[in-house]
């Protein structure tokens, strides 16, 4: 989503970075330069312009820091500043040990019950019984699509009648959780088109008799600043207490999210980052920051390793690195999500990548399907695939002997650098006029 901004940014502050010593001319016109890219993703314009003043303030004349040069240091400083505008420390939700029930409001569109089922799988995760309330009788199917995503879940879901009053609502709630004992409860409420008193008065109603613990707003990134006066007329009328922004996988300019915290004074807990029901993760304005100026994401790599709970192959000799171990490692790779996402995470693979770089993960699927269609004989010995093999393959695959020989090329060429990465790591290795290991030519689906 801040691609264009990133992009815009990390330009800005590679050409500061490699200054020495900045003239207060020279930080005053990198600072206009930030904010008329702030501007152009759509940041409100208080926000751009308060944080290009902070920013201006604490580098013109700033005393330049340990080794870091006069540039270095502005981009230090404009990193800090991303931050504190993100929201600062992370916040998430306050939980206790039981009677925590939560308010999911918004309007219709902005993923309200997609977001309720995704935090379902994330406290379920984490230990929490929970139970979903599906209390929006507006929107026709939003009850049946809710208690879609609790069975994906597996979690209970309660749904409110047509015509239910929030007292009886309250009454049901308070019978099933006498049976079913739920720490957790989260209340997926009615949304509108628009914001109108009808809505406001049927969600402070019920409010009123649940006394939820959490109001979370849910917004769309793609709706820009009209979000955020969205958010400030729900904190009028429901108090909100923290914001869950989704779609942030798209191509929204960023805008919203910059500024939701500095305009609406909420915190945001979470953001969505894929359809996916796993596609929700707690807001970290360090590592967004970091993400947005190129610094990579090393924190969020790790976790999504873990989630995907990668098992470490077991260790071979580089000679030994056959295609099964190189199926095992890409399906492992691709529990952690598409790898043109992952490749991002890695501090400066960002700027690294050329320009127009992607990966076609129809064509990992391809690699996929050409090695499942091999033997195990053949997987592990893939010298023995001669060319009666090799017509076998590409048919059970769908594919074609050309692609086949190069998928094998590859392997082998992977195989040799493997052997020459572990000579380098060996006692003297490059110590001993040793060239790095030249890598192989880009797999097929690695396109420019």
């Amino acid at each position: 989503m801040f691609e264009a901004l990133g992009n815009k940014l990390q330009d800005i502050l590679d050409r500061v970075g490699r200054e020495s010593k900045l003239t207060e001319k020279q930080v005053k016109e990198a600072m206009r330069e930030i904010r008329m890219a702030l501007l152009e993703a759509d940041v409100n314009f208080t926000v751009a312009k308060d944080f290009v003043a902070r920013v201006t303030e604490k580098a013109v004349g700033q005393e330049v820091q340990g080794s870091l040069t006069g540039g270095q240091t502005v981009v230090k400083l404009v990193h800090d500043e991303l931050i504190q505008t993100l929201g600062g420390e992370t916040h998430q939700p306050t939980l206790k040990n039981e009677g925590n029930v939560w308010f999911m409001v918004g309007l219709q569109g902005a993923g309200k019950t997609t977001s309720t089922g995704k935090l379902a799988a994330f406290y379920k995760g984490k230990g929490r019984r929970v139970l979903l309330v599906a209390a929006d009788t507006q929107r026709p199917a939003a009850r049946d699509q809710l208690e879609v995503l609790a069975n994906q879940v597996g979690v209970p879901v309660l749904k409110v009648a047509d015509g239910e009053t929030p007292q009886e609502t309250k009454r049901r709630l308070d019978e099933y959780l006498k049976t079913d004992f739920r720490d957790l409860v989260i209340v997926d409420t009615a949304g509108r088109l628009q914001i109108d008193e009808a809505l406001m008065d049927q969600l402070a109603n019920l409010q009123t008799e649940l006394r939820p613990t959490e109001t979370l707003l849910v917004v769309d990134a793609m709706t820009g600043q009209e979000a955020l006066n969205v958010a400030r007329v729900f904190d009028e009328r429901v108090h909100l207490s923290g914001l869950i922004i989704t779609k942030m996988d798209g191509d929204a300019r960023g805008g919203a999210a910059l500024s939701a915290r500095s305009v609406t004074g909420k915190p945001i807990y979470f953001a969505g980052v894929s359809e996916k029901i796993s596609g929700l993760e707690p807001f970290y304005p360090d590592r967004v920051a970091g993400r947005i100026l190129g610094m990579g994401d090393v924190l969020g790599l790790i976790e999504r390793a873990q989630q995907a709970d990668l098992k470490a192959m077991e260790v071979k000799k580089p000679g030994d690195f056959d295609l099964e171990d190189l199926l095992l490692q890409l399906r492992q790779i691709r529990k952690m999500g598409p790898l043109g996402d992952l490749l991002k995470l890695i501090p400066g693979m960002s700027r690294a990548l050329p320009e127009g770089f992607n990966v076609d993960e129809k064509q990992i699927q391809r690699i996929d399907a050409m090695i499942s269609s091999m033997t195990v004989k053949e997987r592990r010995n893939p010298k023995i695939i001669d060319g009666r093999r090799r017509k076998r393959i590409a048919a059970g695959s769908g594919s074609t002997v050309q692609d086949i020989n190069r998928l094998l090329k590859m392997h082998e060429q992977m195989k040799e650098m493997m052997k020459v990465l572990q000579r380098l790591s060996g006692p003297g290795g490059m110590g001993k006029g040793m060239k790095p290991p030249r890598m192989p030519p880009m797999p097929p689906g690695m396109k420019r």
